[in-house]
This record gives C-alpha cells, sequence and structure tokens, in this order.
C-alpha cells in the first residue's frame, strides 16, 4: 500500500511513524529481528546506504525486518534488491549481532554477507542514497554496525581460512 503513495509522502509516513514504532517496541521490552547485509562488489567493496527516515546522516547496511520463520539469507537478497537495485548472490549468514537499544527494545541484526553487481540507486523512499565504498576506507559518517559486521566478517573468514590449513 505505502509503494503507491508519492515518495516525498512516503518519506514523511516513515519519518512520523519511526519514533512511534520505536517507543511502542521499547514499551512491549520486544526483541526485533532483522538483517544487515554485507554486499561486496567485484572490486571487494562493500555497499552502504543512508536510510530517508532513520539516522539519515549515517551510512548503514542495507537490510530490513524478518518475518517469524523467515530465513535472514532470503530477506536480505529482497531488501538488498528493493532498496537498491542490486541482486545478492553467493549469499550466507555468518553471525548476528544483539544489542539493546535506549528505550529497553532488544535489537537483533542477523548478518548475510555476499556478492553483488551493479549500479546501486536508492529507492527514493526508505533510502535516501545508495554507494560502494573500501573497507578500509569507510565515510566518517558510518554506523557502528558496519564496523561491527565487517570485524565479525573478517574474524569469520579468518577462522575458514585457518582451518582449511
Amino acid at each position: 500500500m505505502l509503494s503507491r503513495l508519492p515518495p516525498p509522502l512516503h518519506r514523511a509516513l516513515l519519518r512520523l511513524a519511526q519514533p512511534i514504532r520505536l517507543r511502542v517496541w521499547g514499551l512491549l521490552r520486544r526483541e526485533v529481528r532483522g538483517c544487515g547485509v554485507l554486499a561486496f562488489d567485484p572490486a571487494g567493496r562493500v555497499l552502504l546506504v543512508r536510510h530517508s527516515y532513520h539516522q539519515p546522516e549515517r551510512w548503514l547496511l542495507p537490510g530490513g525486518g524478518l518475518t517469524r520463520g523467515e530465513d535472514p539469507v532470503d530477506t536480505a537478497a529482497r531488501e538488498l534488491l528493493e532498496e537498491t537495485g542490486c541482486p545478492l548472490t553467493a549469499g550466507v549468514w555468518f553471525s548476528a549481532d544483539l544489542r539493546r537499544m535506549p528505550g529497553g527494545w532488544i535489537n537483533r541484526i542477523e548478518l548475510v554477507a555476499g556478492q553483488t553487481r551493479g549500479e546501486p540507486r536508492a529507492d527514493g523512499r526508505e533510502i535516501a542514497a545508495a554507494a560502494f565504498f573500501a573497507p578500509d576506507a569507510l565515510p566518517p559518517q558510518t554506523g557502528a554496525v558496519v564496523h561491527v559486521a565487517l570485524e565479525l566478517w573478517h574474524r569469520k573468514q579468518t577462522q575458514c581460512g585457518a582451518s582449511e590449513r
């Protein structure tokens, strides 16, 4: 239904709804489960997005909410395509990042990594900007979860490499 609204109205509704949603989650002490995607292009750059409604100044991982029983890799592929127009291939779940958020709710982010290709484009609704960055040259406004995800992925890759020796 929201996709039928003009993009400016859609963005305004998202900005209005987000604080209410966060407050309700806090009152319910809810654990919210979502996914974050480390999508790497052939050059090894990671795809990041800026949301139009939540922390719009920060570069974050593409991703979104998981419904009960939904596979994180499937969600990651769907969200990456919806938000940036880029497909996810060879997606793998590699970790979860659990955070207690201000307000009392818990954010459980299932982390997925994979490959992508193409030029990202922001959807103009949820996403204000999308771009690739070298992991060792991220913009200063990059969210902490991106750094955590990259570190966990690097550790996972190092462990896998060590176990193959």
